[in-house]
């Protein structure tokens, strides 16, 4: 059997990028507390948010009273993994397990990009995207619900079951990866997969309630959720203030939100322009008619954006997400979604500027602060409608060939076969 051979050369030099560029996010991470890094506020949600509720998780419930708690029940099993790692403090403990998770999805991407016919350059996105966020990614569990969502897409090709099952686990812990299943194909691939999805689902939840009581605390509290200040919403009414807006930022719920007038009214057009990206995905995945091996990895991207694009909250840590799938996309050689990666990367390189570096000036509401969201959220509306245009583009049928139609002969109606093959 004839198989391809792949030079040691690429894995090589992105095994070494790997190691430094996580080398330098460690670096990061240990002087965080420099007034630059945000003075210690990327690591703080680690050592006394995650910490705390793993004091809770550990007593045998869900934070139920805590308006921090906005995450479904998988969440408690992530935070409650680095108890498992003895000899360290839970901050160490966690970083060494985001750290492991992040190689296993990289080592996943430079497989699935050494397949004949597949790239690479996924895994060199993963791998060098990630640090575009400096030392953000070791200090949230966002990297463990990507990586359930980029195994979900990458087993989804060979296996739908346990496409499947990984997306039902990625849902349990934020409910975002439920979208990776969005472009299977029609049939029995996409019927195995929802199905698989959902019994996972079905018997984790009932796992997680038997062993921690108020498993859906966290309804209560997302639903409470407002306009955060770096979402588009935010970011116009961020602008309103230079017009006179009386509003003021306020820190709830874990966020910057804005308070004041006029804030339910853009919360509700989010959440309305929410509705109508599922509308349009639903009706996209109608019309479909075309797939290929890169079309489910497209509809994830393209629905992930959508729904960050529209929603009430844009944290940096979303950037994680849309980096992941646009890695995904880029294992396939016939993805549609290379220039959108492109401009995912722009984005979360604006988000560092943003926080920590110049989050002062975001909270302030200042010219430069505002400039600096409107092209961040510039970049990623962009990138969300090139995106949805570009899948849609790619989901009709390949024209087909026809070959130029001869004229008849004007009398062919009259001569007989030999008399026309004469003429």
């Amino acid at each position: 059997m004839n198989r391809l051979r792949v030079t040691p050369g690429p894995v090589l030099t992105l095994t070494a990028m790997w190691l430094s560029t996580r080398a330098l996010m460690l670096w990061l991470i240990t002087h965080s507390g420099g007034r630059l890094l945000g003075g210690g506020s990327v690591t703080r949600e680690v050592w006394r948010l995650y910490f705390h509720w793993y004091g809770v998780l550990a007593h045998g419930s869900f934070p139920a009273h805590d308006t921090l708690w906005q995450y479904p029940p998988g969440a408690g099993a992530v935070l409650l993994a680095p108890g498992l790692l003895p000899g360290l403090t839970y901050f160490q403990a966690f970083v060494l397990l985001t750290l492991a998770v992040d190689a296993l999805t990289g080592a996943a991407l430079v497989r699935a990009g050494t397949r004949p016919g597949r790239s690479l350059l996924g895994a060199a996105v993963w791998t060098g995207g990630l640090p575009l966020l400096l030392h953000l990614p070791l200090a949230r569990y966002d990297v463990q619900v990507t990586a359930l969502a980029v195994l979900s897409l990458l087993a989804s090709a060979r296996s739908p079951r346990a496409g499947g099952v990984f997306a039902a686990l990625g849902a349990l812990v934020k409910v975002w990866p439920a979208l990776v299943l969005l472009g299977m194909p029609r049939g029995r691939p996409a019927r195995s997969a929802w199905t698989w999805a959902a019994w996972t689902a079905i018997t984790c939840l009932a796992l997680l309630a038997a062993c921690l009581t108020h498993p859906f605390s966290f309804l209560r509290e997302q639903g409470g959720r407002g306009v955060q200040l770096e979402s588009l919403g935010g970011t116009a009414l961020n602008l309103a203030r230079h017009a006179g807006w009386s509003g003021r930022v306020r820190y709830r719920y874990g966020a910057m939100e804005l308070v004041g007038p006029h804030v339910h009214a853009v919360a509700t057009a989010s959440l309305a322009l929410t509705a109508v990206s599922f509308g349009l995905l639903v009706l996209w995945r109608v019309r479909a008619r075309h797939w290929s091996e890169a079309t489910p990895y497209d509809a994830a991207l393209s629905a992930v954006l959508l729904f960050t694009v529209t929603s009430r909250v844009i944290s940096p840590q979303y950037l994680i997400w849309l980096i992941g799938l646009a890695a995904v996309c880029l294992t396939s050689r016939h993805t549609s979604q290379r220039p959108v990666a492109v401009l995912v990367l722009a984005a979360a390189a604006l988000s560092t500027v943003a926080y920590p570096l110049c989050y002062r000036e975001i909270i302030g509401g200042t010219w430069p602060g505002c400039l600096l969201m409107l092209a961040r959220n510039g970049l990623l509306t962009a990138g969300t409608v090139l995106s949805f245009v570009r899948l849609w583009q790619a989901a009709r049928p390949p024209a087909e060939k026809i070959a130029p139609a001869t004229e008849p002969h004007p009398d062919s109606h009259r001569l007989p076969k030999r008399a026309l093959s004469a003429s």
